[in-house]
């Protein structure tokens, strides 16, 4: 095989053809500021508009709850600051997970040191949180709990209704990061009780540096970002005109065929499990079956080196990762793999192969043929698997 096997797509995704075309214009021909009042500018206006449509249909939200951002660090960034900062008087008291985003956990490691308590749940050996356990540490001074709706390591569903309902029942605001889940699974905001939703268009073949914060009706939220009266005077700053409308059509198309996409990437997805757990050694990271993301493959090798591993893929023209495109310059194991009890060797030795639209049965067939030879080779290399057969041998 002489091309490029892409299975990064948790990372980023490509810009589909028919997001790129609709964007087009908006770069050379329909230029305006929505905020001035000729022509030109009113047709950008209706474009923005359009799009926070079509953003708004998916999520069974109407079209004035969803704010543009740069992104869904930025979303995350507001929903948590925003609402520290407007309920700072009801309580300082928020809860998240141990395997959020950093997105969130710095975050929130940052309102730490202005006086902000933090609770970190625990999660599983599959990476789910215990319903139970939040509950209990809901208290009067809680503000908000911010769990991510699906992870971007190892896959993992959470039973985000039920948070919702128990949120919603405590009188406490939910916000959760669905940029993992959105273009893979369906998502009602009315229906699971969630107050603030984050999304990033480049996850679901729309443009990067763009995404959105649904925002229900009613809640209270200081800004994140000051200047001029854009987004209905919360989040200042001359839109991404064309970024808006690549993601508005991008979620758009997702959701056309989401049963289709998400069939296809299943059956790719298993097989890939399938046949790598058959090199010895290895385990799957994450749950499996339907609370799993349709993409995500995670799997640790025991005795070798994430990184040595990646290496050796690209060199055979595959692209993965060990875990977060955010920490891929970090040396540190995986905070979501230490958090589900892997210790530091075998959380070092994991990879993520996310499947997406281009993938084939022959590109999983290709990363079966050439990875086992690699893990072989990597661990005759291995201090840490030679010290292991010695000892099998006494």
């Amino acid at each position: 095989m002489n091309k490029t096997v892409y299975m990064d797509y948790s990372a980023t995704t490509y810009v589909k053809p028919e997001v790129l075309e609709e964007m087009m214009p908006f770069f050379t021909e329909s230029f305006g500021n929505p905020s001035s009042f000729y022509a030109i500018s009113r047709d950008t206006k209706r474009a923005v508009d359009k799009a926070r449509d079509r953003i708004a249909k998916v999520l069974n939200a109407d079209s004035a709850e969803v704010y543009f951002t740069g992104g869904g660090s930025e979303a995350d960034n507001w929903a948590i600051k925003g609402v520290a900062f407007a309920h700072r008087n009801k309580g300082n008291h928020i809860i998240t997970t141990k395997i959020e985003h950093h997105a969130v956990l710095h975050t929130c490691e940052w309102l730490e040191k202005l006086g902000y308590e933090i609770t970190y749940l625990d999660v599983n050996e599959e990476g789910f949180i215990n319903t139970d356990e939040l509950k209990d540490a809901i208290k009067d001074t809680t503000i908000l709990v911010s769990v991510m709706f699906a992870n971007n390591e190892i896959g993992t569903i959470q039973p985000i209704k039920e948070i919702g309902e128990i949120c919603r029942e405590k009188k406490v605001l939910f916000h959760t990061d669905a940029v993992q889940a959105i273009g893979n699974q369906v998502i009602d905001v009315k229906d699971m009780k969630i107050d603030l939703l984050s999304l990033a268009g480049h996850k679901f073949y729309g443009p990067k540096g763009v995404g959105a914060l649904y925002i229900r009706k009613g809640i209270k939220i200081e800004n994140l970002i000051h200047g001029g009266g854009q987004e209905r005077g919360r989040r200042a700053g001359t839109e991404n005109i064309a970024g808006a409308v690549g993601l508005g059509k991008a979620i758009e198309l997702a959701y056309e065929n989401l049963e289709e996409h998400n069939k296809k990437l299943v059956a790719l997805r298993d097989k890939l499990i399938d046949g790598l757990l058959k090199i010895p050694y290895t385990k799957l990271n994450g749950p499996k079956g339907d609370k799993r993301l349709p993409g995500n493959v995670n799997v640790g090798f025991e005795f070798i080196e994430g990184e040595s591993i990646l290496l050796s893929l690209d060199f055979e023209g595959v692209c993965a990762s060990s875990g977060s495109a955010c920490t891929s310059g970090s040396l540190d194991p995986s905070h979501v793999l230490l958090s589900i009890g892997l210790p530091h060797e075998k959380a070092h030795g994991s990879l993520r192969l996310s499947l997406g639209d281009n993938n084939t049965e022959e590109e999983v067939d290709y990363v079966l043929e050439v990875l086992p030879p690699i893990i072989e080779r990597l661990r005759n290399m291995s201090p840490l698997w030679e010290d292991f057969l010695k000892k099998g041998e006494k």
